[in-house]
């Protein structure tokens, strides 16, 4: 139940959020043909992109600062 819990406030993150809305927000501008399915494409990979790639950086620093890096 606490990892639960730990999930559904990470989800909550302005990130996450920010990420979650913006994908909505293309997804109906691209199925109502405001934006074409290459520029939704492009914009999409970039921002899931940008959110992962914070993610695996914040789990890097995590691991760095711990102490065990294996050297």
């Amino acid at each position: 139940m606490e990892q639960i819990t730990k999930r559904l406030a990470n989800l909550l993150a302005v990130k996450s959020l920010v990420t979650l809305v913006l994908t909505a927000v293309f997804a109906v501008l691209a199925l109502k043909g405001v934006v074409s399915g290459q520029d939704f494409l492009t914009i999409f990979l970039i921002v899931v992109s940008f959110y992962f790639g914070t993610q695996s950086q914040k789990i890097q620093s995590a691991l760095d600062g711990s102490g065990d890096d294996g050297r």
